[in-house]
C-alpha cells in the first residue's frame, strides 16, 4: 500500500513534485496544517520512506505496500510494537566428560605406539572444544539478543514519551476554501490558501470511499494500524526495484500516512517511520477506523490544490461527492501515487489506465459487481482543471472582489482564507454576464471612434519566433499590459503586412491574417477631437514585430480582426430598487489590467443625473411638473465671482418651461433658477437622505450636479423613486454560514413566525413588516418617476426608447468639457446606472456626452435584462390623479391641442393655477453684474 511518497525535489505529501508545477497552479499548493515543513536533503536520491510520485515506467501492479526491509526489529510483532525485554536465553546442556584414560605403566610406555582408534580419548577431547566454543557462542548471541531487545525497548520508549499528541486529531478543523454563490446558487468564487472542503464521513458515498482504501489499503479494516503482511510484500518487491531503479516502496497503510500528515514532518529517517508507526498504533486504540478514514480523505493532496475528496470532485468535475460515479470516483483514487503522473490533460491514457486498475481492485474487493466494473471502465475520463481560485468568470471579478473585501470588514482576513465560509450573495449571473458584455461592448465602440494609438509593444521576428513570442507574452502580463480575461480577445504578433492584410502568428505557433476592412477604424489618434487619415492599407497600420490584440471574426476561420484596449473606462451597477439587492455589477473593462472599480470607488460629478433630486424638492415644496419656470439668462453670485449656468447649447434658451421640460431637456439655466428659489440648504437637507454623498458643498452648481458621488450611491437614490419612496442600501451579501452550516450572518433579521407553517389550511399569506424608512412622499416620487419616463420617450433619453418599447425612464448626465458620461434609471423593477469617463479626467471629445457613451449601455443591458419580462407599467401610488395637459403650457387640454399628454399630480394640487409664476418669470438678482464680469461657461454641467 502506498505511503504516498515525499517526491525527490524534497516535497512533502501536501508538496506535489516539480512535475505538477505548471501554469494553471496545477500543484501551487501550501503544507497542511499542523504539518512543518520538511528540510531537504539533496545527497539523499532515493529515500526508503520518500513520498515521491511513482515514475513513469511503473506498472499498475507496482503500486503496492511500501517499507524498506530492516525498518523494524524481527521482534516488533502485529499485536504491540513496543519491544519488551526477554529473559536471558538458557544454554544448551554440556555433554558429559569421557572417561580417563588409563594411566599407562612403564613398561607399556616402553613398547611402540599402536595406531590411535576412532572413538580415542584425543578426539573427544576436541569435540569437547567445539561444543565449549559452541555454547559460548550462544551465550555471546543470548547477550547480544538481550541488549538488542533492551536498547530496542528503551529508544522506543524513549520515542513513545516524546510523540506529538496524537489526541488533538479528535478535533480536527483544517483551514477549509471560502465559497461564494450567486443568487441562484451557483459558484461565483472562491477564496483560500489551499482548495479544501470537509465533508463528514457520513456524508460520502460508499463507492467513494471504498475507491481509497482498494487503491491504498484493502486491509484497512482489519489491521491495528500496521499491515505486516504489506511490509513484508514491500520488501519483497524492492529486491525488483532496486534491480530495477525504481523508486523503493514502504508498505504504509492509511492509519499511518495520517500520523505523518497531521503530526510528523517528512523528513526521510528511520526514526520518523518509527513515531510514525508508534502512533498509528496508538490511533487505532483510541478512534473508529471511520474516524481515521475521515481524516485520511479529507487531508489527501489531490493535485490542481485540491486538498481532500470533496474539492477534489468540485475542481476536477465540478460535482460534489454524492454526484459521482464509480469511474470518477476510481480517478481521484488513482491520483494519490502521484498527481502529476495522472493528469487529465497531459497524461489522459495514463490516468485512464491507472483509474481502470482501481476499479479492478473494487471489483476483487467485492465492493461493487462485474457489470458495474465494466461499464465504469468504458465511461471516458471527463475529467477537467478548475480555474485559479477567486472568480470564476471575468464577469465576476470586479464583484467577487467586493464581496471578499466586505468578508474581511466582517470576519477578518484568516476567516476569509481559512474559515471555511459559505457566502451566498445577491448577484444574477445572467445580469451579470449581460452587464459585463454591454459595458465591453460600447467602450470599445468609443474606442474605435477616436482613432489607434499604437501597438502593445514590439520584437524581433526571428526563425523561431513563436518561442520567444510566448515569452514576451509572459513579460507582457507580468507588466499588465496583457491579461486572460479579455478573451476572446488574444495578443498577436504581426510577421509582415502588405496593402490588402497583415499576416499574424500566436504562441503556439499558428498563423493567421487581419484583412484590411478589419482594420479600416483604426486610423491615428491625433487628440479626442482629432484623427489622422483613411486607412487605405494593413501596412499603414501594423507594421512586422508589433504585438496586438485580435479578435476572430467567425470560427473555424483564420480571419481576424484588431483590437485595442480602451483607454477610457467605466462602471454599470444594477440594483433591485424593492431589496436594495445588486444584481449585476462591472467596474471596469478588466480587472487583471486595473482592479479600481468604478462602479462603488470613482467619485465623479454627476452631471445632470443630480437635477432629478432637486425637482423632488421642487415637487414636495408646493411646485407640480407643470409648474412655470423661466428659462433664461442667469447669474448669482459664488464664492470668488459670478456664478453663470448655461444650457448645452450655448446661448440659446427657450422662456417659461414647464418642470417637465425643464428636465426632459436639461435645461440648465431653468433648474438653477429653480434651485436659487427653493434655497441650497433646504436642497441638501433633503438630498442628505438620499445618502447620495459625505459631503455636498453648500454651493448653488450643485444643483447642476457639481457635487461628488458614486455610480452606486446614484444608481439606490434612484431606485427611491420607483419603489414609492423608500430608503435603498444597496446589498451585496445575503448570508453567510460557518462550516458548520450555522448562519453567522443575516441581512433581512426581521421575523416571521408564520412563515414557518409546514401546512397551508387556508391561512392568509404571511405579511413582513416593512423596516425601510420612509425618505419622500410617495407621490413625489412617483411624480419624479413620470418625468424621467417622459426623458426616455422624448427627451435626452430617447436612445433608450428606439432600443426597446418596455417602460423605462431615466436620466442623462455630461459633466464640463466632457469630462463624464452618466445614464441613471430604472424599469419598474430593475435600477442601473452607468458611468464613462477616463480615470485621470480628460475630455472624451466634442458631443460625447451621456445620451451618445453612457445610454447606449443602459439600453444594451435593460434590452437584454427584461427580455422575458412583461412590460408592466410603473405604479401609481393613491392620492395621484392623472390629467389631460398640453404638454408645452401645463395647463389643462383642450379640445383643439395636440400636443396632450397625461400629467401626474397630487389630490390636493390645485391645476392650472401657479401662485409663483410671476416671481419665477423674474430674475432673482435685484442687481447683475455687468456682462463682462459674468463667466459664460456651464459651470461643466448639462
Amino acid at each position: 500500500m502506498s505511503d504516498h511518497k515525499d517526491d525527490r525535489n524534497g516535497n512533502g505529501p501536501n508538496e506535489p513534485s516539480a512535475h505538477d508545477r505548471d501554469d494553471s497552479n496545477w500543484d501551487d499548493t501550501a503544507s497542511a496544517e499542523g504539518v512543518s515543513e520538511r528540510e531537504p536533503d539533496d545527497a539523499i536520491e532515493h529515500d526508503m520512506f520518500g513520498d515521491e510520485d511513482a515514475s513513469f515506467e511503473d506498472d499498475p501492479e507496482d503500486y503496492e505496500d511500501e517499507l524498506v526491509l530492516g525498518d523494524l526489529d524481527e521482534d516488533v510483532n502485529e499485536s504491540d510494537v513496543v519491544l519488551t525485554e526477554e529473559d536471558e536465553a538458557e544454554e544448551p546442556p554440556i555433554a558429559a566428560p569421557l572417561a580417563a584414560p588409563r594411566r599407562a605403566t612403564p613398561k607399556a610406555e616402553a613398547t611402540k605406539k599402536q595406531p590411535k582408534k576412532s572413538g580415542s580419548g584425543n578426539d573427544g577431547g576436541a569435540l569437547g572444544v567445539v561444543f565449549r566454543l559452541m555454547g559460548l557462542a550462544l551465550a555471546i548471541g543470548a547477550l547480544g539478543i538481550i541488549g538488542v531487545a533492551g536498547f530496542s525497548a528503551w529508544y522506543l520508549n524513549k520515542l513513545n514519551a516524546d510523540l506529538p499528541d496524537y489526541q488533538a486529531l479528535a478535533n480536527y478543523a483544517p483551514p477549509v476554501t471560502t465559497r461564494v454563490y450567486a443568487g441562484d446558487g451557483s459558484l461565483v468564487a472562491e477564496f483560500a490558501r489551499e482548495r479544501r472542503l470537509f465533508v463528514p464521513i457520513e456524508s460520502m458515498p460508499d463507492h467513494v470511499k471504498y475507491a481509497f482504501v482498494s487503491a491504498e489499503d484493502k486491509t484497512f479494516y482489519e489491521h491495528g494500524g500496521i499491515d505486516l503482511r504489506g511490509i513484508t510484500r514491500a520488501q519483497l518487491s524492492n529486491i525488483s526495484n532496486v534491480l530495477r531503479g525504481r523508486r523503493l516502496e514502504g508498505g504504509s497503510t492509511i492509519t499511518q500516512q495520517v500520523a505523518k500528515n497531521f503530526l510528523l514532518t517528512s523528513e526521510q529517517r528511520i526514526e520518523r517511520k518509527l513515531r510514525e508507526m508508534l502512533i498509528a498504533r496508538k490511533m487505532e486504540r483510541t478512534y473508529t477506523k471511520d474516524h481515521i478514514l475521515e481524516l485520511y480523505l479529507n487531508e489527501i493532496y489531490l493535485g490542481n490544490r485540491s486538498y481532500g475528496v470533496a474539492a477534489a470532485a468540485l475542481n476536477y468535475f465540478d460535482k460534489s461527492l454524492s454526484d459521482l460515479s464509480i469511474a470518477e470516483a476510481a480517478y481521484l483514487a488513482a491520483i494519490t501515487k502521484g498527481p502529476s503522473n495522472y493528469h487529465p490533460i497531459h497524461n489522459e491514457s495514463r490516468a485512464v489506465e491507472r483509474r481502470n486498475w482501481v476499479i479492478g481492485r473494487l471489483r476483487d474487493d467485492g465492493h461493487i459487481t462485474p457489470e458495474q466494473a465494466e461499464e465504469a471502465r468504458a465511461q471516458p475520463l471527463g475529467a477537467q482543471i478548475a480555474p485559479p481560485l477567486g472568480a470564476r468568470d471575468w464577469t465576476m471579478e470586479y464583484f467577487a472582489e467586493e464581496v471578499r473585501k466586505r468578508i474581511v470588514d466582517l470576519y477578518g482576513v484568516e476567516a476569509l482564507y481559512d474559515g471555511g465560509l459559505s457566502v451566498r450573495t445577491s448577484i444574477d449571473p445572467h445580469l451579470q454576464k449581460k452587464a459585463g458584455e454591454a459595458l465591453r461592448k460600447w467602450l470599445v465602440t468609443y474606442d474605435q471612434r477616436h482613432g489607434w494609438r499604437g501597438a502593445i509593444s514590439s520584437m524581433d521576428v526571428t526563425d523561431d519566433w513563436a518561442k520567444v513570442f510566448s515569452e514576451k507574452i509572459d513579460e507582457l502580463r507580468n507588466a499588465r499590459k496583457v491579461s486572460d480575461d479579455m478573451a476572446p480577445w488574444r495578443p498577436a504578433l504581426v510577421l509582415s503586412a502588405n496593402t490588402e492584410a497583415a499576416k499574424i502568428g500566436f504562441p503556439d505557433g499558428e498563423e493567421a491574417s487581419i484583412p484590411l476592412e478589419h482594420l479600416i477604424w483604426a486610423r491615428q489618434y491625433i487628440s479626442a477631437n482629432d484623427l489622422g487619415e483613411e486607412v487605405t492599407a494593413a501596412s499603414a497600420v501594423l507594421s512586422r514585430g508589433d504585438v496586438v490584440y485580435v479578435e476572430r471574426v467567425q470560427e473555424d476561420t483564420d480571419v481576424y480582426a484588431l483590437r485595442q484596449a480602451p483607454a477610457v473606462n467605466g462602471g454599470l451597477i444594477a440594483i433591485d430598487p424593492h431589496t436594495g439587492r445588486v444584481v449585476a455589477m462591472v467596474g471596469g473593462f478588466s480587472f487583471q489590467q486595473s482592479e479600481f472599480n468604478r462602479a462603488v470607488q470613482a467619485e465623479r460629478q454627476p452631471g445632470s443625473t443630480f437635477k432629478p433630486f432637486v425637482y423632488s424638492v421642487a415637487l414636495d415644496s408646493g411646485y407640480t411638473p407643470a409648474s412655470i419656470v423661466l428659462d433664461a439668462p442667469f447669474v448669482a453670485p459664488s464664492l470668488d465671482s459670478w456664478y453663470k449656468p448655461g444650457n448645452y447649447i450655448a446661448g440659446r434658451y427657450y422662456g417659461e418651461s414647464t418642470l417637465r421640460l425643464g428636465i426632459e431637456q436639461s435645461r440648465n439655466a431653468m433648474t438653477a433658477r429653480l434651485a436659487q428659489d427653493l434655497g441650497i440648504g433646504r436642497i441638501i437637507d433633503y438630498v442628505n437622505k438620499f445618502n447620495l454623498s459625505d459631503s455636498l458643498p453648500r454651493e448653488l452648481a450643485i444643483s447642476l450636479g457639481a457635487g461628488e458621488t458614486t455610480l452606486m450611491r446614484i444608481t439606490a437614490g434612484y431606485s427611491v423613486f420607483v419603489n414609492g419612496g423608500k430608503s435603498v442600501d444597496p446589498v451585496f451579501i445575503d448570508r453567510i454560514q460557518d462550516r458548520t452550516g450555522k448562519t453567522i450572518y443575516k441581512r433581512d433579521t426581521r421575523n416571521c413566525p408564520s412563515c414557518n407553517a409546514e401546512f397551508w389550511s387556508g391561512q392568509s399569506e404571511p405579511q413582513l413588516l416593512d423596516t425601510r424608512d420612509q425618505v419622500i412622499d410617495p407621490r413625489t416620487a412617483y411624480q419624479v418617476t413620470s418625468l424621467l419616463e417622459g426623458v426616455v420617450i422624448r427627451g435626452t433619453g430617447s436612445a433608450i426608447r428606439r432600443a426597446t418599447n418596455k417602460p423605462l425612464a431615466g436620466k442623462t448626465g455630461t459633466t464640463n468639457d466632457y469630462k463624464d458620461a452618466w445614464f441613471v434609471g430604472f424599469s419598474p423593477d430593475l435600477a442601473a446606472g452607468v458611468y464613462v469617463g477616463f480615470d485621470l479626467p480628460q475630455t472624451l471629445g466634442q458631443g460625447e456626452a451621456g445620451g451618445k457613451v453612457a445610454a447606449p449601455i443602459f439600453a444594451d443591458f435593460m434590452v437584454e435584462a427584461l427580455k422575458d419580462e412583461a412590460g408592466i407599467p410603473f405604479r401609481v401610488p393613491s392620492g395621484v390623479r392623472l390629467v389631460r395637459v398640453n404638454a408645452k403650457t401645463g395647463r389643462p387640454a383642450t379640445g383643439g391641442d395636440r400636443n396632450v399628454i397625461l400629467e401626474a399630480f397630487k389630490a390636493d394640487d390645485v391645476i392650472g393655477a401657479d401662485p409663483t409664476r410671476d416671481e419665477l418669470s423674474l430674475d432673482p438678482l435685484s442687481a447683475a453684474p455687468r456682462a463682462e464680469d459674468a463667466q459664460d461657461d456651464l459651470n461643466g454641467l448639462y
